[in-house]
């Protein structure tokens, strides 16, 4: 098959979607599908196209970007001409030109499906709420237009004010999880940069970005340090300059008030994650709305045998609900997500399930497969 997968920003960029659509292309593109990323030239230094993995990447200039928003004049033509040139359509909302994608391939006689991750909420800006309105009502068009829809969760799809809308358009495919063993020598590097031999590491992997809820992580330590007062939150992620984000220097009174008990450790590369997942203690998924729909990174984290604590959110409850392997917690609430934190610290075992039992149930070739048979039952319909 020729495949198109759309979606704004791409590797090198590190999100949740872009590692989800990077580990989708590249395992079709093993599978001897011809796959092409649709994606912005969100940065000067990045290449107009490349090959990456198999994967052939075009990047639209940007004019300009208005937050995480980005302007691409040059779209239309690009995406006309990829569209005309491959089978299949698979658009990851949300983004801006999610409608316009989903109306050329409509014209183009190309069938469409959408990949739905989350639904999205600006950060608390002027201008916010337009974008989300703009985009919303964007996105409510592709999915009109589109012939299926993918969500990772009935539980998210059904609470989600769009996904619930199409529901008899909705299939549900767990997302791809990939995770090497780690190394001796790869936990050996990352305890010496953290520096936190004997402590009890309670471990968060994202951008630190307002949605994701890292102010609640650090606003909880003043009720675990009574509890476990040799606990230390390790962060892993992108944490300054991050794209449309201003949390990290809006917090930076509060992160120096607990600076002994904090160590940011910057973006870890996917390759060296399970050697950070299995020196900690625990991982803690604290997002407070749906831009968060299911968090990888739970997974991942489990696969290394390490515990969860995890909102409330659908979607995100899922791993632990699915596993057993944590604990779920309110949003926006510090000190339940600390009573959590210091009951599975102290009971950690009691968490543990073994290995296969989650790889069992999250599977990467489950997960292409699914979508296989989804793209191939619509070019079928086509004929």
């Amino acid at each position: 098959m020729d495949l198109l997968l759309a979606l704004t920003y791409y590797r090198p960029h590190v999100s949740g979607l872009t590692i989800y659509v990077e580990r989708l292309a590249k395992a079709l593109a093993r599978r001897g599908h011809r796959v092409t990323v649709l994606t912005s030239r969100y940065h000067r230094s990045l290449a107009p196209e490349e090959m990456v993995d198999g994967v052939r990447v075009v990047r639209v200039p940007v004019a300009f970007r208005f937050g995480k928003w980005v302007f691409m004049p040059g779209f239309t033509a690009t995406a006309i001409r990829e569209i005309q040139n491959h089978q299949m359509v698979n658009i990851h909302l949300p983004q801006a030109e999610g409608g316009l994608l989903a109306s050329l391939a409509k014209a183009y006689g190309k069938p469409s499906v959408l990949t739905y991750h989350c639904d999205l909420k600006m950060p608390e800006v002027w201008y916010g709420p337009l974008v989300d309105k703009v985009v919303y009502w964007d996105n409510i068009l592709a999915a009109t237009l589109a012939d299926n829809i993918v969500a990772y969760t009935k539980d998210f799809a059904d609470h989600s004010p769009l996904l619930s809308r199409y529901m008899d358009k909705v299939t549900v495919i767990l997302p791809p999880v990939v995770i090497p063993e780690p190394t001796e020598e790869g936990k050996s590097e990352i305890l010496t940069r953290a520096r936190v031999d004997g402590k009890r590491k309670v471990c968060f992997a994202a951008r630190f970005a307002a949605e994701k809820g890292a102010d609640y992580l650090i606003k909880a330590i003043e009720h675990i340090i009574p509890h476990v007062p040799n606990a230390h939150l390790l962060f892993a992620g992108e944490y300054e300059n991050v794209l449309g984000e201003t949390i990290y220097q809006d917090l930076q009174p509060l992160i120096r008030k607990y600076k002994d008990y904090i160590t940011f450790l910057g973006v870890i590369s996917p390759e060296k994650m399970s050697d950070f997942f299995s020196i900690c203690d625990l991982l803690v998924v604290a997002s407070i709305n749906s831009t968060e729909s299911f968090g990888l990174v739970q997974v991942e984290a489990m696969l290394n045998g390490t515990p969860v604590v995890a909102t409330n959110l659908p979607g995100v409850r899922q791993p632990v609900q699915m596993t057993g392997m944590g604990e779920i917690v309110p949003i926006k609430d510090g000190k339940a997500l600390a009573e959590a934190i210091v009951k599975v610290l102290r009971n950690r075992d009691a968490y543990i399930r073994p290995k296969e039992e989650i790889r069992g149930t999250f599977s990467l070739n489950k997960t292409v497969q699914a979508y296989e048979n989804l793209f191939a039952r619509h070019l079928e319909e086509i004929k």
